[in-house]
């Protein structure tokens, strides 16, 4: 984008910037302020030539991009002309944009809206959860039941040798003492607890085994492996009796209390969840009436917190990095159909948010940061300083222009009710 200033706003702009910086310089022989203008502009040219210019070219190019209907994405590259004193000022911008479409019709979308309530079914198994949280696992003397944890010291190979020479990080998958198993199918490894029913406390059993074909350490993936293990203790899980002493571990005053505050964290769970599902809906329909080139700039960012997104998901739940590295590839390819969709997504949304005018008030932002402040043990004003710092504040701005947006759509949507829609 090629822009122009005139002489005359050029020649304004250096005498207004030169008076701003004649009340602030000090210039010996003069009090401050009263120093003559051109002293100041000889004292102080490189500078006011620099305060000049960034005025000039920040002011004309945002009136251009308004003017021009642009929306720039990224950074972008200035390079100047011309530019002095007596001459118009001459600038390209090279940036990244937008892309250009038509709005479909966001007034009319179809939704399904899940008319679901909480019952005292699920308010039972949830209830049943809280028991198996507080269970105990008591000894018992009968041979090894589907259902039971049994104690057990073992010592695994594979074709003949310790596991650890075909997977050296793996040592807990050769050998252990004192292990917790849950006799279930695929508890472990396929087919290895399956072949400790009937055992009693103090028995040895061998068991053989055939890792699967994903398995975790990549070394031993398809391998029989044979396993030496000795049954220390056979323990059966009992719940926690549902009663009031149940309800006071909990923090409630009585088993009533305890349900009726389980009701309502239900509730508040099942209202959370269907109105994800409608703005899902509504993202999901949008993003398939629209079809346009994204920008390289802001699917790559997205990409990246993707990424990191879905590695530290699978950290938490205790994946190998080895593991991770090696479906790298997918992880990549899975991001980037989730960046493009997200990317895709904020653009329509900020398309409808300029056509229906709707914008995020300063009373809004602050509430936002100072729930975070407050979340992150410091003042609203330091919370304030960093986000604006780290860029964060923009998002926050559009976080809020987005779901008044989403409350928009759903109000004018076109909704059928059902039952566990989704």
């Amino acid at each position: 984008m090629r822009v122009e200033v005139d002489v005359q706003s050029v020649d304004d702009t250096f005498t207004s910037v030169t008076r701003d910086l004649q009340r602030q310089v000090r210039v010996p022989g003069f009090r401050p302020g009263k120093a003559p203008l051109d002293l100041v502009q000889r004292a102080l040219a490189g500078r006011l030539d620099q305060e000049v210019k960034k005025r000039l070219i920040n002011d004309a190019y945002q009136k251009a991009v308004a003017e021009k209907h642009l929306h720039p994405v990224g950074k972008v590259d200035i390079e100047e002309i011309q530019f002095g004193r007596g001459q118009a000022l001459q600038f390209a911008a090279t940036m990244e944009t937008e892309p250009e479409f038509e709005l479909p019709d966001y007034k009319k979308l179809p939704l399904r809206r899940d008319t679901r309530a909480v019952s005292d079914e699920d308010v039972d198994r949830a209830l049943n959860l809280l028991r198996d949280e507080r269970a105990r696992f008591q000894d018992v003397t009968r041979p090894v039941q589907s259902g039971d944890y049994v104690v057990v010291n073992y010592d695994g190979t594979c074709e003949g040798k310790p596991i650890t020479e075909f997977a050296p990080n793996a040592r807990r998958l050769t050998t252990e003492k004192g292990f917790w198993l849950h006799v279930e199918p695929n508890s472990f490894i396929p087919g290895f607890t399956d072949q400790l029913l009937g055992a009693q406390a103090g028995e040895r059993r061998t068991v053989q085994v055939q890792f699967p074909a994903d398995f975790v350490e990549q070394p031993v993936a398809g391998k029989a492996g044979v396993y030496v293990v000795e049954i220390l203790q056979v323990k059966e899980k009992v719940l926690a009796p549902l009663d009031d002493e149940l309800a006071k571990s909990y923090g409630a005053p009585d088993l009533a209390k305890l349900r009726a505050g389980v009701r309502k964290d239900l509730e508040n769970e099942l209202t959370f969840n269907k109105k994800r599902t409608v703005r899902n809906q509504l993202v999901g329909t949008l993003v398939g009436r629209v079809s346009c080139e994204l920008p390289d700039s802001l699917v790559e960012h997205a990409t990246r917190n993707a990424v990191y997104d879905i590695v530290r998901t699978n950290q938490d739940r205790g994946i190998p990095s080895q593991a991770i590295q090696q479906h790298k590839d997918e992880i990549y390819t899975a991001a980037t159909n989730s960046a493009r969709e997200r990317v895709k997504a904020s653009i329509i949304l900020r398309r409808i948010a300029e056509k229906e005018e709707i914008k995020a008030t300063q009373e809004e932002v602050f509430y936002r940061v100072s729930v975070l402040a407050a979340q992150n043990k410091v003042r609203p004003e330091e919370m304030l300083r960093r986000l604006q710092e780290s860029g964060g504040l923009e998002q926050i701005y559009e976080q809020i222009i987005s779901v008044k947006v989403l409350d928009l759509l759903e109000l004018h949507a076109e909704i059928i009710d059902v039952p566990g829609a989704s």
